[in-house]
């Protein structure tokens, strides 16, 4: 017990007090995270829309996100964090609660595209500020401090939801806005004046050091975006066709759905920081995203192969660990391969492969269960996310006309 201790001890040691608030601060804000965990159920059960008409919906959250993204990380590097992370907090919270009303399919498409615009333009904001705050050495154990919280938020978040889903809906809105605009406030008296400190993470040795240029010159960049969409795509199948598969074909109630989903943020937050401070210097990134693009493979061909509710939970369980053997080095090598003056430009665009995901995931997977059926459309996306994470693996051997000692010459400079 005391080496699991000193284990947890040193994986969550030496990161700086204003890391922590960003984490409290997405602590909060994740808990309040219902609406959309929940959206897919209760477009389809409550307001009695099709299974084309809900991926459609929930598509305009992603088209919603790709536009905060995008706006997020121009403001950023325009007025900086900490403006950028109050108008979303803030905003968002007051749109959730407005978003309640709106019953009828254009307007509320509509109204939901304007809700993600908002309240995605935090996560290239925040992102450039848990790199800003944090110490050259922590930045990837910071990106996982901050995932653990919003992981944290969300293990809370859709297990509360699921027992307001089942009292009314109405209450998933409500704890939604109360929680944004309260990590809102939260975070403008902490970071208000506070001044953080311009320090460059120190690189992967496989990471070559990019100039201060566009974001769209960088061709292998644009090539690994192209795949973390592959992989969000797959990943956000867990609140797409996940709950309605849960819902239509095991008549799971919404409580043990929002247990199960929660299930994934408990999995994160107790494994991640632990994992990533054991293994994050010792192996390549590429090894790490592509094992987790495997574990991603297992959680499909689960749901595939067995027909029991241990195959959810299985599943689950797979999709939460490919979750943090990939995502937080995706973020930390996006940080390595961008500089002082363009790191807006490149988390802003890495935050759109995550939205166009929101766009992409409900899009493709809810038209392809119509078509297809549920098993068929397993198989496909076990086998996608067995080629995602070949590709992957290939284009971060980046080291092809790299001298890696120079890259780490330069950066020493």
């Amino acid at each position: 017990m005391k080496s699991v201790l000193s284990l947890y001890k040193n994986a969550f040691g030496g990161l700086s007090p204003a890391a922590w608030m960003l984490a409290l601060v997405i602590l909060i804000n994740r808990s309040g995270t219902m609406v959309i965990p929940f959206l897919s159920v209760y477009l389809t059960s409550s307001l009695g829309f099709s299974l084309v008409e809900t991926g459609w919906i929930m598509s305009m959250f992603g088209l919603g996100a790709i536009g905060g993204s995008f706006l997020g990380g121009w403001l950023t590097d325009k007025i900086g964090p900490f403006k950028v992370q109050l108008i979303s907090l803030l905003g968002g919270g007051m749109m959730f609660l407005a978003l309640s009303q709106v019953k009828s399919f254009y307007p509320l498409a509509a109204f939901i595209f304007f809700v993600s615009l908002v309240s995605e333009m935090l996560r290239p904001a925040n992102q450039i500020a848990v790199s800003y705050y944090a110490k050259p050495e922590n930045v990837t154990r910071a990106f996982s401090l901050n995932r653990m919280a919003i992981n944290l938020g969300f293990s809370f978040g859709p297990a509360l939801g699921g027992l307001l889903a089942a009292i009314s809906y109405q209450w998933l809105f409500i704890a939604d806005a109360i929680t944004c605009a309260g990590a809102g406030v939260i975070f403008f008296l902490y970071f208000y004046g506070k001044q953080g400190k311009e320090k460059e993470p120190q690189p992967d040795i496989n990471t070559p050091l990019i100039p201060d240029k566009s974001v769209w010159s960088d061709g292998l960049f644009l090539g690994f975006i192209l795949l973390v969409i592959c992989f969000s795509t797959l990943f956000f199948q867990l609140f797409s066709t996940w709950p309605i598969y849960h819902r239509q074909v095991y008549q799971l109630p919404e409580q043990e759905i929002g247990l199960l989903l929660g299930l994934n943020g408990l999995i994160v937050f107790l494994f991640e920081m632990v994992l990533v401070y054991k293994i994050g210097d010792r192996l390549p990134i590429r090894r790490l995203i592509a094992f987790g693009c495997f574990l991603m493979a297992l959680a499909f061909l689960a749901l595939f192969g067995m027909e029991s509710k241990t195959a959810l939970y299985l599943a689950c369980i797979f999709i939460s660990f490919a979750e943090i053997f990939a995502m937080p080095f995706m973020a930390t090598y996006t940080v390595q391969r961008s500089g002082k003056r363009n790191r807006g430009a490149y988390m802003g665009l890495y935050s759109v492969a995550f939205a166009s995901a929101f766009v992409l995931a409900p899009l493709i997977g809810t038209n392809l269960v119509d078509a297809l059926g549920f098993q068929s459309w397993w198989l496909i996306a076990g086998v996608f996310a067995l080629a995602t994470g070949v590709f992957f693996y290939w284009i971060l051997l980046e080291k092809r006309g790299v001298n890696p000692l120079e890259v780490r010459k330069n950066a020493a400079a």
